[in-house]
Protein backbone atom coordinates (compact mmCIF):
# COMPACT_ATOMS: atom_id res chain seq x y z
CA UNK A 1 0.00 0.00 0.00
CA UNK A 2 1.42 3.39 -1.02
CA UNK A 3 1.04 5.89 2.19
CA UNK A 4 -1.37 8.19 1.82
CA UNK A 5 0.01 11.98 1.44
CA UNK A 6 -2.01 14.80 3.63
CA UNK A 7 -1.70 18.12 4.60
CA UNK A 8 -3.18 16.66 7.84
CA UNK A 9 -3.39 19.73 10.08
CA UNK A 10 -3.39 23.16 8.38
CA UNK A 11 -2.54 26.08 10.60
CA UNK A 12 -6.70 27.14 11.59
CA UNK A 13 -6.95 23.87 13.30
CA UNK A 14 -4.43 25.11 16.09
CA UNK A 15 -5.91 28.25 16.61
CA UNK A 16 -9.54 26.18 16.54
CA UNK A 17 -7.97 23.84 19.37
CA UNK A 18 -6.85 26.69 21.61
CA UNK A 19 -10.53 28.62 21.66
CA UNK A 20 -12.01 24.88 22.36
CA UNK A 21 -9.76 23.87 25.61
CA UNK A 22 -10.69 27.76 26.72
CA UNK A 23 -14.12 27.17 26.96
CA UNK A 24 -13.93 23.17 27.95
CA UNK A 25 -13.76 23.51 31.73
CA UNK A 26 -17.21 25.10 31.50
CA UNK A 27 -19.01 22.73 29.89
CA UNK A 28 -21.54 19.84 31.26
CA UNK A 29 -22.07 18.02 28.62
CA UNK A 30 -19.85 16.80 25.41
CA UNK A 31 -21.26 16.01 22.38
CA UNK A 32 -19.39 14.10 19.57
CA UNK A 33 -19.94 13.42 15.85
CA UNK A 34 -18.54 11.27 14.12
CA UNK A 35 -19.45 9.40 10.47
CA UNK A 36 -21.17 5.89 11.37
CA UNK A 37 -19.20 4.95 8.16
CA UNK A 38 -15.69 5.25 9.69
CA UNK A 39 -16.46 5.50 13.52
CA UNK A 40 -13.63 4.90 14.77
CA UNK A 41 -10.90 6.87 12.31
CA UNK A 42 -13.76 9.68 12.40
CA UNK A 43 -12.74 10.36 15.84
CA UNK A 44 -10.40 12.78 16.82
CA UNK A 45 -8.45 10.91 19.89
CA UNK A 46 -7.55 14.37 21.46
CA UNK A 47 -10.92 14.73 22.70
CA UNK A 48 -10.61 11.39 24.91
CA UNK A 49 -8.08 13.18 26.56
CA UNK A 50 -10.14 16.17 26.74
CA UNK A 51 -13.41 14.86 27.78
CA UNK A 52 -11.84 13.16 31.62
CA UNK A 53 -14.74 12.03 33.56
CA UNK A 54 -17.64 14.61 31.61
CA UNK A 55 -20.67 12.80 30.00
CA UNK A 56 -20.32 12.45 26.57
CA UNK A 57 -22.63 11.62 24.03
CA UNK A 58 -21.21 10.31 20.38
CA UNK A 59 -23.58 10.48 17.50
CA UNK A 60 -23.13 8.54 14.69
CA UNK A 61 -24.20 10.53 11.68
CA UNK A 62 -24.80 9.90 8.22
CA UNK A 63 -26.24 6.37 9.31
CA UNK A 64 -28.69 6.22 6.43
CA UNK A 65 -25.30 6.08 4.26
CA UNK A 66 -23.59 3.50 6.57
CA UNK A 67 -24.52 -0.55 7.52
CA UNK A 68 -26.76 -1.07 10.04
CA UNK A 69 -25.21 -4.33 11.46
CA UNK A 70 -22.20 -2.41 11.50
CA UNK A 71 -23.95 0.71 13.03
CA UNK A 72 -25.12 -1.18 15.84
CA UNK A 73 -21.84 -3.01 16.79
CA UNK A 74 -19.77 0.15 16.88
CA UNK A 75 -22.60 1.49 19.04
CA UNK A 76 -21.84 -1.48 21.78
CA UNK A 77 -18.20 -0.70 21.47
CA UNK A 78 -18.54 3.07 22.51
CA UNK A 79 -20.71 2.24 25.19
CA UNK A 80 -18.92 0.62 26.80
CA UNK A 81 -16.20 3.54 27.85
CA UNK A 82 -16.63 5.27 31.17
CA UNK A 83 -19.89 8.12 30.81
CA UNK A 84 -20.58 7.49 26.91
CA UNK A 85 -23.72 7.27 25.56
CA UNK A 86 -24.79 6.93 21.82
CA UNK A 87 -27.21 7.88 19.34
CA UNK A 88 -27.47 6.77 15.54
CA UNK A 89 -28.83 9.47 13.29
CA UNK A 90 -29.43 10.97 9.94
CA UNK A 91 -30.62 14.06 8.92
CA UNK A 92 -33.68 13.16 7.89
CA UNK A 93 -34.24 11.10 11.17
CA UNK A 94 -36.26 14.25 12.91
CA UNK A 95 -37.39 11.43 15.92
CA UNK A 96 -33.91 11.47 17.02
CA UNK A 97 -33.42 14.90 17.63
CA UNK A 98 -35.89 15.06 20.95
CA UNK A 99 -33.63 12.01 21.96
CA UNK A 100 -30.30 14.36 21.73
CA UNK A 101 -31.81 16.92 24.25
CA UNK A 102 -33.46 14.45 26.42
CA UNK A 103 -29.87 12.97 26.68
CA UNK A 104 -28.03 16.26 27.08
CA UNK A 105 -30.26 17.20 30.21
CA UNK A 106 -30.09 13.41 31.64
CA UNK A 107 -26.52 13.37 31.41
CA UNK A 108 -25.96 17.11 32.67
CA UNK A 109 -24.51 17.27 36.53
CA UNK A 110 -26.67 20.48 36.72
CA UNK A 111 -30.60 19.92 38.53
CA UNK A 112 -31.82 23.13 39.01
CA UNK A 113 -34.53 24.35 36.78
CA UNK A 114 -32.65 28.30 36.43
CA UNK A 115 -29.30 26.32 35.15
CA UNK A 116 -29.22 26.15 31.47
CA UNK A 117 -26.66 22.97 30.61
CA UNK A 118 -23.72 24.12 28.75
CA UNK A 119 -23.07 21.37 25.68
CA UNK A 120 -20.22 21.99 23.46
CA UNK A 121 -20.37 19.92 20.00
CA UNK A 122 -17.16 18.48 18.57
CA UNK A 123 -15.97 16.31 15.44
CA UNK A 124 -13.84 16.31 12.59
CA UNK A 125 -14.51 18.48 9.20
CA UNK A 126 -17.20 16.85 7.50
CA UNK A 127 -19.14 14.95 9.99
CA UNK A 128 -22.28 16.88 9.83
CA UNK A 129 -21.98 18.82 12.92
CA UNK A 130 -23.43 22.30 11.10
CA UNK A 131 -26.57 19.73 9.51
CA UNK A 132 -27.39 18.98 13.24
CA UNK A 133 -27.06 21.74 15.15
CA UNK A 134 -29.60 23.62 12.64
CA UNK A 135 -31.62 20.39 13.10
CA UNK A 136 -32.02 21.40 17.34
CA UNK A 137 -32.09 24.79 16.45
CA UNK A 138 -35.01 24.57 13.83
CA UNK A 139 -32.94 27.21 11.80
CA UNK A 140 -30.17 27.59 9.83
CA UNK A 141 -27.76 29.00 12.13
CA UNK A 142 -24.61 26.92 10.95
CA UNK A 143 -23.34 26.83 7.70
CA UNK A 144 -23.20 23.42 5.94
CA UNK A 145 -21.40 22.55 2.98
CA UNK A 146 -19.81 19.21 1.67
CA UNK A 147 -16.35 20.44 1.58
CA UNK A 148 -14.45 19.93 5.03
CA UNK A 149 -13.83 23.13 7.50
CA UNK A 150 -16.99 25.51 6.76
CA UNK A 151 -17.11 26.18 9.86
CA UNK A 152 -14.23 28.22 11.08
CA UNK A 153 -15.40 30.27 14.71
CA UNK A 154 -17.10 29.11 17.31
CA UNK A 155 -20.69 30.59 17.87
CA UNK A 156 -23.56 29.82 21.12
CA UNK A 157 -26.75 28.63 19.94
CA UNK A 158 -29.63 28.82 22.92
CA UNK A 159 -31.71 25.44 21.91
CA UNK A 160 -34.42 26.86 24.82
CA UNK A 161 -33.84 28.06 28.43
CA UNK A 162 -32.37 24.56 29.75
CA UNK A 163 -29.64 24.26 26.74
CA UNK A 164 -26.86 26.08 25.58
CA UNK A 165 -25.50 24.41 22.68
CA UNK A 166 -21.70 25.28 21.66
CA UNK A 167 -20.32 24.77 17.83
CA UNK A 168 -16.75 24.56 17.37
CA UNK A 169 -15.21 24.17 14.01
CA UNK A 170 -14.43 20.79 12.95
CA UNK A 171 -10.46 19.84 14.06
CA UNK A 172 -8.30 17.42 13.42
CA UNK A 173 -5.00 16.18 15.17
CA UNK A 174 -1.45 16.73 14.71
CA UNK A 175 -0.68 13.75 13.40
CA UNK A 176 -2.29 10.17 12.31
CA UNK A 177 -0.45 7.57 13.36
CA UNK A 178 -3.07 4.49 11.19
CA UNK A 179 -2.65 5.06 7.51
CA UNK A 180 -5.56 2.80 6.67
CA UNK A 181 -7.56 5.69 9.10
CA UNK A 182 -6.02 8.22 6.93
CA UNK A 183 -7.03 6.84 3.77
CA UNK A 184 -10.80 6.34 5.27
CA UNK A 185 -11.04 9.38 5.84
CA UNK A 186 -10.01 10.67 2.23
CA UNK A 187 -12.34 8.41 1.06
CA UNK A 188 -15.27 9.66 3.06
CA UNK A 189 -14.24 13.29 2.72
CA UNK A 190 -13.25 14.21 5.53
CA UNK A 191 -10.14 15.62 4.16
CA UNK A 192 -9.43 17.97 1.19
CA UNK A 193 -10.04 16.56 -2.24
CA UNK A 194 -7.16 19.21 -3.09
CA UNK A 195 -4.65 17.54 -1.22
CA UNK A 196 -5.70 13.94 -1.30
CA UNK A 197 -4.41 11.56 -4.60
CA UNK A 198 -7.77 10.07 -6.19
CA UNK A 199 -5.94 7.32 -7.63
CA UNK A 200 -4.10 6.27 -4.09
CA UNK A 201 -7.53 6.38 -2.56
CA UNK A 202 -9.51 4.41 -5.65
CA UNK A 203 -7.30 1.84 -5.58
CA UNK A 204 -8.21 1.65 -1.73
CA UNK A 205 -12.04 1.96 -1.99
CA UNK A 206 -11.46 -0.74 -4.77
CA UNK A 207 -9.65 -3.29 -2.50
CA UNK A 208 -12.09 -2.65 0.91
CA UNK A 209 -15.04 -3.25 -1.92
CA UNK A 210 -14.02 -6.05 -3.53
CA UNK A 211 -12.98 -7.71 -0.06
CA UNK A 212 -16.22 -6.47 1.82
CA UNK A 213 -19.24 -5.73 -0.70
CA UNK A 214 -18.47 -7.33 -4.14
CA UNK A 215 -22.18 -7.64 -4.75
CA UNK A 216 -22.41 -4.14 -4.42
CA UNK A 217 -19.67 -3.30 -6.78
CA UNK A 218 -21.01 -5.41 -9.23
CA UNK A 219 -24.43 -4.29 -9.17
CA UNK A 220 -23.62 -0.41 -9.15
CA UNK A 221 -21.62 -0.93 -12.42
CA UNK A 222 -22.99 -3.95 -14.09
CA UNK A 223 -19.99 -6.65 -13.85
CA UNK A 224 -20.85 -9.98 -14.77
CA UNK A 225 -17.86 -11.08 -12.89
CA UNK A 226 -15.90 -9.68 -9.74
CA UNK A 227 -12.28 -8.13 -10.73
CA UNK A 228 -9.51 -10.19 -9.75
CA UNK A 229 -7.66 -7.32 -8.84
CA UNK A 230 -8.23 -3.63 -7.54
CA UNK A 231 -6.41 -1.97 -10.91
CA UNK A 232 -8.66 -3.96 -13.45
CA UNK A 233 -12.10 -2.86 -10.86
CA UNK A 234 -11.09 0.62 -11.88
CA UNK A 235 -10.61 -0.12 -15.07
CA UNK A 236 -14.18 -1.95 -15.21
CA UNK A 237 -15.37 0.82 -13.86
CA UNK A 238 -13.89 3.51 -16.35
CA UNK A 239 -14.84 1.30 -18.77
CA UNK A 240 -18.40 1.19 -18.07
CA UNK A 241 -18.92 5.22 -17.84
CA UNK A 242 -16.85 5.74 -20.22
CA UNK A 243 -13.98 7.31 -18.44
CA UNK A 244 -11.27 6.60 -21.48
CA UNK A 245 -8.30 9.19 -22.55
CA UNK A 246 -6.80 9.33 -26.01
CA UNK A 247 -6.17 6.03 -27.60
CA UNK A 248 -8.97 4.27 -25.74
CA UNK A 249 -6.99 4.18 -22.30
CA UNK A 250 -8.93 4.08 -19.30
CA UNK A 251 -8.14 7.57 -17.28
CA UNK A 252 -8.02 5.97 -13.94
CA UNK A 253 -8.25 8.93 -12.09
CA UNK A 254 -11.79 9.93 -13.45
CA UNK A 255 -12.75 6.02 -12.56
CA UNK A 256 -11.47 7.00 -9.03
CA UNK A 257 -13.59 9.86 -8.98
CA UNK A 258 -16.85 8.17 -9.93
CA UNK A 259 -16.11 5.32 -7.78
CA UNK A 260 -15.45 7.85 -4.65
CA UNK A 261 -18.52 9.79 -5.98
CA UNK A 262 -21.03 6.55 -5.38
CA UNK A 263 -19.23 5.68 -2.53
CA UNK A 264 -19.62 8.97 -0.40
CA UNK A 265 -23.10 9.99 -2.03
CA UNK A 266 -24.83 6.19 -0.79
CA UNK A 267 -24.78 5.03 -4.43
CA UNK A 268 -23.17 1.55 -3.58
CA UNK A 269 -25.59 1.59 -0.78
CA UNK A 270 -24.96 1.26 3.06
CA UNK A 271 -21.61 0.58 3.53
CA UNK A 272 -19.30 1.18 6.92
CA UNK A 273 -15.60 0.78 5.61
CA UNK A 274 -14.82 -0.49 9.47
CA UNK A 275 -15.27 -2.57 12.06
CA UNK A 276 -14.19 -2.91 16.13
CA UNK A 277 -11.86 -5.68 15.38
CA UNK A 278 -10.69 -4.44 12.08
CA UNK A 279 -9.39 -1.37 14.15
CA UNK A 280 -8.04 -3.57 16.52
CA UNK A 281 -5.80 -5.13 14.77
CA UNK A 282 -4.70 -2.36 12.92
CA UNK A 283 -3.89 -0.29 15.92
CA UNK A 284 -1.27 -3.50 16.73
CA UNK A 285 0.50 -3.63 13.56
CA UNK A 286 0.51 0.19 14.33
CA UNK A 287 1.86 -0.88 17.90
CA UNK A 288 4.68 -3.27 16.38
CA UNK A 289 5.67 -0.82 13.78
CA UNK A 290 6.33 1.99 16.52
CA UNK A 291 8.65 -0.61 18.60
CA UNK A 292 10.64 -1.96 15.33
CA UNK A 293 11.46 1.41 14.57
CA UNK A 294 12.76 2.46 18.35
CA UNK A 295 14.85 -0.71 17.98
CA UNK A 296 16.37 0.71 14.72
CA UNK A 297 16.64 3.83 16.05
CA UNK A 298 18.45 2.41 19.42
CA UNK A 299 20.86 0.25 16.95
CA UNK A 300 21.86 2.90 15.18
CA UNK A 301 23.12 5.27 17.93
CA UNK A 302 24.95 2.12 19.73
CA UNK A 303 26.01 0.78 16.40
Amino acid sequence: MVTVSINWYPGHMHKARKAILNVLAKMDVLIEIVDARVPYSSQNPLIGHWRSTKPTIVILSKTDLADPARTSEWQTYFEQQSNIKTLAYHKNDKAKLKQVTELCLKLSPKTADFQATNAIILGIPNVGKSTLINSLAGKNIAKTGDEPAVTKQQQKICLDEHITLHDTPGILWPKIENPDGAYRLAVMGSIKNTVVDYEDIGFYAAQFLRSNYPERLMERYQLNELPLSDLSCLEAIGSKRGARQTGGRINLHKASELLIHDLRSGLLGPITLETPSMIAQELRQVEQQKIEKAAQKTKKKTG
